[in-house]
């Protein structure tokens, strides 16, 4: 396997949890080799396989843990991605599930109304609802939010990225992810 092909390690928190559910706290081999002989991380699950240097042989971290505990922010940024995560990828107005790719920001007050780019005030949109939606109010055009947008904190993100597993998981993270047995099963279903 060449050197780039490596499978990343999962990283837990001091608490072992994850340090984010979505994207998914993963490290490099590199990246984890360097914390476990910085002693910045206990191993806590290997992988099969091995890496070299003159003097060492060990096996590939798959799960580190943080041996010094990271408080988590309360408060997550506003970027499109965590308005995408908030409202499930999903487009506020006519809910369709949709890829990042094909959703844009809607200002529930349009901009050109005094609307700001603010939680409570953003929301995810197909490119189709926010065209026929404008620079309209709400009212005058009959098109309100599904869900009112609201600030989430960071554990609400954490929550609804847990609903979008990544299409990698090693079993030896299982102990440490707390997805729904479906979704992971369809996950490693994918990966056969």
């Amino acid at each position: 396997m060449n050197a780039g092909m490596h499978p990343p390690a999962l990283v837990l928190n001091a608490d072992f949890r994850p340090l984010s559910y979505f994207p998914l706290s993963l490290w490099s081999w590199q990246d984890s080799i360097k914390a476990v002989f910085l002693e910045r991380v206990t191993i806590i699950s290997e992988y099969e396989e091995q890496v070299s240097s003159p003097s060492l042989q060990m096996n590939l971290p798959s799960v580190i843990a943080l041996k010094e505990y990271i408080p988590q922010s309360r408060h997550p940024a506003f970027t499109r991605f965590n308005v995408f995560l908030r409202d499930k990828f999903t487009c506020q107005y006519c809910d369709n599930r949709l890829p990042a790719s094909d959703l844009t920001f809607d200002h529930v007050i349009p901009r050109s109304k005094g609307g700001r780019s603010r939680w409570d005030n953003v929301v995810a949109a197909c490119s189709p609802c926010n065209l026929k939606k404008a620079n309209m109010m709400p009212r005058d055009c009959g098109m309100h939010p599904l869900v009112s947008p609201i600030q989430p904190t960071v554990w609400q993100l954490q929550e609804q990225g847990r609903g979008f597993p990544p299409n990698y998981l090693h079993h030896s993270w299982r102990d440490y992810l707390y997805w729904d047995s479906e979704l992971i099963e369809e996950v490693n279903d994918n990966l056969r």
